[in-house]
């Protein structure tokens, strides 16, 4: 996380506001299509996850070469996507200076190439996941943020053109990090060897998965990447820009939650093959909550000194980034609390119900923001639209637990959704004294250091004595005795 921020600050330095903003409108209309990817990517991680924790390993076998067929086809759909109707957009819809068309269209080609990369690659993390090495993860992803470092420092040396030359080196280093997964799990893992086949019942059964899943992925999808290109039929690319600033912190504070969710999530599936309800919804509750207090821990003291950090952090600040970093923070807060209610329906593989009315919801972000920009030039008004949907959308999800799971609302609400809301009633109120306490202090380094020191202190004493359960408190004084 640390060094994707740092890596945004030099790329910002190295290519200027306005091609900063290209390679984030670039990158996100290739994302759009990306949806194919993800939808393909959760159908994996289920269906790996549930053959091993049914012990069948010849399922698990036909498994892989299943969808590693499938994300064959998937990465060509996305290749003749992206050269016809993607190509078409860039050129004609894309607002940008003309004299950078070249640089824009060498741009696009690049991402699409990492993008299709990125899909064959799938299977193989999925695969690791599944089997739960994590070491492995985790060692794949230090390497991978140190040579996007090292690729990054370059662009201050090297690059007549300083835009195409961050491309080809995030191409590149999709391709390195790609060939790293399938060297792993072609070692380690018999089930990773490819053998064509095909049984139709069976891909019928993956595709339908994956069918409501596209639906549900395509609307995620336009939620991120779709607000962008909104934000740019109405403003500059340096909106843009800040958009794309907003969207690598969402990016890193979404993959430092998502690692903590790695571990968890492969149990909640397997606990759903073998029976085991009553650990599944302990595993729910409790990973639902310490996923937003794992963000709420880190981004308190981001919200509360973001003009320093931005400042900090990128010297020179696009307009409207600071608020859009804020309500970006808040809304991965909020988002974070659906994911292990999210893993535990697609577990159960019946997901057309689920997928058609959260998508539905989450779709009406594009024109609802759309409409608000018709009518309001405001452009942090979708961050408001987007977090009003998120809640929205957690809310059908308990409802979806208890039709799935009989697990209720009230429950949920009583041991995680209430405990957040005392503890971030209660940090709020006490920040706001405390801050007024020493705010006579210069807003410099020293005052930063004391306030974050103050902030991160407080919140984790208010989620020890509010947030937690006796038992977690206990297990907690346990590990701290151990240290």
């Amino acid at each position: 996380m640390i060094v994707s921020l740092y890596t945004s600050r030099i790329v910002l330095e190295q290519l200027g506001a306005s091609d900063y903003g290209i390679y984030s409108l670039v990158g996100g209309v290739v994302a759009m299509f990306g949806f194919l990817n993800a939808a393909m990517s959760s159908a994996t991680q289920r269906y790996l996850s549930f053959d091993i924790g049914k012990g069948d390993d010849k399922q698990l076998k036909k498994t892989f070469s299943s969808v590693f067929t499938i994300h064959i086809l998937i990465s060509i759909l996305i290749l003749i996507l992206s050269e016809t109707i993607g190509l078409w957009y860039v050129n004609t819809k894309m607002v940008f200076p003309q004299d950078r068309i070249f640089a824009v269209n060498i741009v696009y080609q690049a991402s699409v190439l990492a993008a299709i990369l990125k899909v064959v690659q799938v299977p193989f993390n999925a695969l690791i996941i599944a089997r739960e090495k994590m070491q492995v993860y985790a060692y794949i992803g230090i390497f991978e943020v140190l040579l996007k470092l090292l690729f990054v420092i370059s662009l201050i040396y090297f690059g007549e053109d300083k835009l195409i030359t961050h491309a080809i080196l995030v191409l590149v280093l999709n391709l390195v990090i790609n060939l790293m997964y399938q060297a792993y799990t072609n070692k380690k893992f018999t089930e990773s060897g490819y053998s064509m086949l095909y049984d139709k019942s069976y891909f019928n059964e993956l595709l339908s998965f994956s069918g409501w899943s596209l639906f549900g992925n395509l609307a995620a999808v336009s939620r991120t990447q779709g607000l962008n290109l909104v934000l740019n039929l109405f403003f500059s690319t340096v909106i843009n820009a800040a958009y794309g600033l907003s969207a690598v912190v969402q990016s890193a504070f979404g993959t430092f939650v998502s690692s903590f969710q790695v571990a968890v999530n492969p149990q909640i599936i397997k606990y759903y093959a073998q029976g085991n309800l009553e650990e599944m919804k302990k595993l729910i509750f409790s990973t639902s909550k310490f996923s937003f207090f794992l963000l709420l821990i880190i981004g308190m003291p981001v919200i509360i000194n973001i003009d320093f950090i931005l400042q900090l952090w990128l010297k020179d600040v696009p307009e409207k980034t600071s608020i859009f970093v804020v309500l970006s923070i808040i809304y991965i807060m909020i988002d974070s609390i659906s994911y292990s209610l999210i893993t535990a329906v697609q577990a159960t593989g019946k997901i057309r119900n689920y997928q058609a009315i959260v998508g539905s919801f989450i779709f009406l972000t594009l024109p609802l923001s759309y409409t608000y920009l018709l009518f309001f030039n405001i452009p942090e008004g979708v961050f408001y639209i987007l977090i009003l949907i998120t809640f929205l959308t957690l809310a059908i999800r308990m409802m979806f637990l208890k039709k799935m799971f009989g697990i209720s609302p009230l429950d949920f609400s009583k041991y995680v959704l209430i405990r957040i809301f005392y503890v971030v009633t209660l940090l709020v109120l006490t920040l706001y004294f405390v801050n007024r306490f020493y705010s006579i202090l210069t807003n410099n380094l020293i005052y930063f250091i004391l306030n974050s020191f103050v902030i991160l202190i407080l919140t984790c004493l208010i989620i020890f004595f509010l947030g937690l359960r006796k038992s977690e408190r206990n297990k907690v004084r346990q590990i701290l005795n151990k240290l």
